[in-house]
């Protein structure tokens, strides 16, 4: 288990609208949906991208139209910023990993 750097306020900022930037083209058509810092769990690992966006038929609903919790699939598009904390080599690998 590697913990993760917390996100600054660059960071922060530039996450927030690259999200918001995808969910408002993409959202009310249901092409897409982006997630902020969701646990994604699929092969032998769990994930936890800056942004996870996942095509709007492999989200999957509760009974009361909301996605639920406990994701088990890799996201369609994974989005990594890079701090200067990080390691280029381990968020490559985490983006290989979703591969």
């Amino acid at each position: 288990m590697i913990q993760k750097p917390m996100p600054k306020a660059r960071h922060s900022r530039l996450q927030t609208k690259l999200l918001q930037g995808i969910n408002a083209l993409a959202k009310d058509a249901q092409l897409t949906y982006a997630f902020f810092e969701l646990r994604c769990t699929f092969g032998d690992r769990s994930l936890v991208p800056d942004i996870a966006v996942f095509s709007w038929e492999r989200i999957v609903f509760d009974a009361s139209g909301e996605p639920v919790d406990d994701v088990q699939q890799a996201p369609d598009w994974v989005i990594e910023i890079l701090s200067p904390q990080q390691s280029p080599n381990r968020v490559a690998g985490k983006l290989l990993h979703c591969l």
